[in-house]
């Protein structure tokens, strides 16, 4: 008996080897790619290479004295040296005598601004938020201290400040008060800085609260309303859990510009008198451009500033982020 065996079927071709992912999001994407491109080098240029540099500065000795310099034709090349973390170490050891008590006046002068901000801002923008006659043009005038320069603001409030002829010792003087020192005395120059300050910032969180009041459902008040809880029940169970998420962002966004609120600071009081007003963005500047400058001192503040700020981002987010994880 004779066997006769089945031909074998063809094999089928093998399957394609899957394509990166890198490769396959850059042609299907290829135009989002393109146009971020541009933005990505800018961005990497005037930002990435500056921090970088920042960095770098912090590690050496640099100052006025040992850097590259070009005199009329002649070129001096830089004469510093590499000397690893001894700026830190000198800095956070408490060697230099003055980092800490800047850095917790620094502190200070953050947390008071944001809470003002914050408080204020919520207080407007609840009034906003309410039918009132006139409601477009209150926006308009408290949005108005937001839209002038910072530097037009500094300026004008120093003149309101000027010990002599400032407007309000006129007035302390018309109602028989003994003039202030608002700018001379350390303590009424860090009341004032923040004044202003608060000034200048209220704005911001009154637009950004206003936009996260309204997008909370009406039907959420009615119905407490009518369950018979009053305002103060109705502000902390509905108001402010729905303004959390905006609330969690304002508050991060303004803790970050008042830690490195310079223009303030440097043209209302110059960091004076002496230093009672000096943040540590105001020291790092006067060490980089004032007397003899000290480059790898100014860079050595700077990379610890935005140390210090990712650090507080980092653990304010993942903190906000909590609760939800655990609900």
């Amino acid at each position: 008996m004779t066997t006769t065996l089945a031909p074998a079927p063809p094999r089928s071709p093998a399957p394609p080897r899957p394509r990166g992912r890198i490769r396959a999001a850059a042609s299907r994407n290829w135009y989002a790619w393109a146009m971020v491109t541009p933005v990505t080098v800018v961005l990497g240029v005037l930002v990435g290479y500056p921090l970088l540099r920042g960095v770098y500065l912090s590690l050496t000795d640099a100052n006025e004295a040992n850097v590259g310099r070009d005199i009329g034709v002649n070129h001096i090349p830089a004469t510093y040296e590499f000397v690893g973390l001894d700026n830190y170490v000198r800095l956070l050891s408490g060697a230099e005598g003055n980092f800490y008590p800047r850095l917790l006046w620094t502190l200070a002068w953050t947390a008071a601004c944001t809470a003002l901000h914050y408080g204020i801002g919520l207080g407007l923008a609840t009034l906003l938020n309410r039918p009132l006659r006139g409601r477009s043009v209150y926006r308009v005038l408290l949005i108005l201290p937001w839209a002038v320069p910072a530097f037009v603001s500094a300026f004008a409030w120093r003149l309101l400040f000027n010990s002599q002829y400032g407007v309000f010792n006129v007035v302390l003087s018309k109602i028989g008060l003994p003039p202030v020192e608002w700018l001379n005395d350390p303590f009424m120059a860090k009341v004032s800085v923040i004044a202003v300050n608060v000034w200048l910032g209220v704005p911001f969180m009154m637009v950004a609260l206003l936009g996260g009041l309204q997008s909370i459902p009406a039907q959420l008040y009615e119905a407490a309303e009518m369950d018979g809880a009053t305002a103060w029940q109705r502000f902390r169970h509905i108001t402010l859990p729905g303004l959390s998420s905006v609330s969690g962002t304002v508050i991060l966004l303004g803790t970050i510009w008042t830690f490195n609120m310079f223009p303030i600071i440097y043209l209302l009081t110059g960091g004076g008198p002496g230093d009672a007003t000096q943040i540590l963005v105001t020291f790092a500047y006067e060490r980089a451009f004032e007397g003899i400058r000290d480059y790898s001192g100014a860079a050595t503040y700077g990379v610890l500033i935005l140390s210090m700020l990712l650090l507080f981002a980092s653990f304010y987010r993942r903190t906000l982020r909590a609760p939800g994880e655990t609900a």
